[in-house]
């Protein structure tokens, strides 16, 4: 397994920059995944590094051997893509083998490679038939296995299952999880989608407007996000952001909204801060309780302005001191619009960001 680091790496189209200065190492192995909206240079970086893309300037390291200006033939990868790319009058065995072909592998070889590789992916009673034939899913694992069957070093994988329903993508994503704990390789994997990187990467690297905004596990992106940008792109519902000022009372720090202090006792900064500050105040709808929780709850009286019940939890919108408040409460609960309700915000969980740079205080 190798290996993939980007050093100074620049990408622009004329004037439009879309990858800005980036440094980055994907460890051997590990299972990294490229996060963020449309447009913010995640699938263009993915490119550069199969060398589908011309570098503008930077290098791109793969197992210690620079492979900037390398053909992609020659960097040790296979590469998966959003649209699955099949040969319609070929075969499945015909597609997953067509590259040892033309590699001029010898055929008892091929097809000895190219059963292996069904079996694992359990698509070997598919051999025979064309892509017509097959389900989305089933087309997926036949691009899946094309890649599999030259045994890269490195893996890449461009928003694979965005084309799946919601049940084939939660049935590939844990075939995924399965494939890369029995794989020697690296891979790397592009997706807008939260949820796909929550639960495959080792590490995610969200992007925005061409530049990493947090490197980090999953764990540390969702608990302990960098700024407002990652604390709103990751997590649904979408996060509450509550604008408020800092102040000190008894030595503690607090963050005051409207006049109400909400007290930040077990909170850790991580940069220095000041009476008066302006500040955002982070806390995710699942830590907005409908009863108080074992330690460090806040008692917060709260208007319900809507809601909605999904079968498995209800999710209400509320008003708290004139700012929208979202929480994911039980599934039963009784509740009615325009009702006062006590909940608590769980003090355990929170985020605090300057209100002018939106990072991480």
């Amino acid at each position: 397994m190798y290996s993939v680091e980007v050093k100074k790496l620049n990408k622009t189209f004329g004037k439009n920059v879309i990858l800005n200065d980036i440094d980055l190492t994907m460890e051997a192995g590990g299972f990294t995944v490229l996060l963020g909206p449309s447009g913010c240079g995640k699938s263009t970086l993915l490119r550069l590094i199969a060398g589908l893309e011309d570098v503008t300037s930077g290098q791109i390291i793969i197992g210690g051997k620079d492979v900037t200006l390398a053909d992609p033939k020659d960097r040790d990868i296979a590469m998966v893509f959003q649209s699955y790319a099949l040969f319609p009058h070929m075969t499945v065995e015909e597609n997953i083998g067509f590259g040892l072909k033309i590699n001029k592998r010898p055929a008892e070889e091929i097809k000895t490679l190219v059963r292996d590789v069904a079996n694992m992916l359990q698509i070997g009673h598919l051999l025979e038939r064309t892509p017509a034939q097959l389900s989305g899913g089933q087309r997926q694992r036949v691009a899946i296995g094309r890649a599999l069957v030259h045994q890269p070093k490195v893996f890449l994988f461009d928003e694979p299952l965005s084309n799946l329903d919601a049940k084939l993508r939660s049935e590939m994503r844990l075939e995924l999880k399965k494939l890369h704990a029995s794989l020697d390789s690296t891979i790397i994997y592009v997706t807008h989608d939260q949820i796909e990187a929550m639960t495959l990467a080792t590490k995610i690297v969200v992007f925005n407007k061409g530049k990493p905004q947090q490197i980090a596990a999953p764990y540390e992106i969702y608990n302990q996000p960098a700024n407002v940008f990652v604390a709103r792109f990751v997590g649904t519902p979408l996060i509450n952001i509550l604008e408020g000022t800092l102040k000190q009372s008894g030595g503690s720090w607090q963050v005051d909204i409207a006049g109400t202090a909400i007290p930040l006792d077990n909170y850790k900064f991580t940069a220095q801060v000041q009476v008066g500050q302006k500040v955002l105040l982070g806390v995710r709808p699942e830590h907005v309780l409908a009863a108080p929780p074992a330690a460090n709850g806040f008692k917060a009286q709260m208007r319900v302005v809507a809601f909605e019940k999904t079968g498995s939890e209800t999710l209400a919108e509320l008003d708290y001191l004139g700012q929208s408040v979202r929480a994911k409460l039980e599934a039963n609960i009784d509740i009615q619009n325009g009702e006062l309700r006590d909940l608590f915000f769980d003090l355990g969980h929170l985020n605090v960001f300057d209100a002018e740079s939106e990072l991480r205080l």
